[in-house]
């Protein structure tokens, strides 16, 4: 049995009712964002490697792992989420498959050299916040949402560069950064191809951005239809459900 630190609980990792991931509500929890972007990212199936920026607890990887059986890599910059990470793999008898690595995405294309993976993924912290009584109190929580060891600009030329020509860069963030990611896809050399936006419910503004390039790939971009989290009566819809827990 894996160690539990401080507030730490062992959760269901929702519909995969045999895996187990270990949360914690002071230092990391998975969102909402990382199941829709491990649900709407393309995947190599057999061959290929994965790697996962921003890893956090490792949730990405783990759900990634029951789509896929290529080896995937998890990049982690705080040592407390790392280890968690690590452990997240143990619990689930994964190792060989999955790894982690505590450190700073923006070293990883000199530690790896470029274009080494068919997918490169990434929940990277939302809000560029220069003044630091902005921040979270909570340092672990801080680093997670706020841009304090990377920019966005300095993800999307990280993710580009470590993608294969031809390979995928899959992000999830925020509706009101579309331009600017848009932008920076394109200066580094990732055409967009696919976009979903979702909706808390119909009628509300769009509050999650989901959005897939190639690297040096061809014009094209394909927007898929809308994903609404909750019905009128602000229960799931059918579509989130089935995301969350299977059919």
């Amino acid at each position: 049995m894996v160690q539990l630190y401080d507030d730490e609980r062992i959760d269901f990792l929702l519909a995969e009712e045999n895996m187990r991931i270990i949360q914690s509500p002071s230092v990391f929890a998975f969102s909402l964002d990382a199941v829709l972007l491990a649900d709407f990212t393309y995947v190599p199936k057999t061959r290929g490697k994965i790697l996962d920026l921003c890893t956090g607890n490792g949730v990405i990887p783990l759900f990634l792992s029951r789509r896929s059986s290529v080896p995937i890599t998890g990049v982690e910059i705080q040592e407390r989420l790392y280890d968690m990470a690590v452990r997240n793999i143990e619990l689930n008898d994964l190792g060989d498959q999955l790894s982690m690595i505590h450190g700073d995405l923006k070293d990883m294309p000199n530690y790896y050299g470029n274009r080494k993976f068919d997918l490169v993924t990434c929940n990277p912290p939302y809000f560029p916040t220069p003044q630091t009584n902005q921040h979270n109190l909570n340092e672990h929580l801080a680093v997670a949402r706020h841009e304090i060891h990377c920019t966005l600009e300095e993800v999307i030329e990280s993710c580009s560069r470590l993608a294969k020509s031809g390979g995928k860069v899959s992000m999830v963030h925020r509706p009101e950064r579309l331009v600017e990611i848009i932008e920076l896809f394109k200066k580094y050399k990732l055409e967009p191809k696919r976009m979903r936006l979702v909706y808390p419910k119909e009628g509300k503004d769009a509050n999650v951005l989901l959005v897939e390039g190639t690297r040096d790939g061809k014009p094209g971009l394909t927007i898929l239809p809308p994903l609404y989290a909750l019905t009128d009566e602000d229960e799931y819809t059918p579509e989130l459900r089935e995301i969350l827990y299977g059919k």
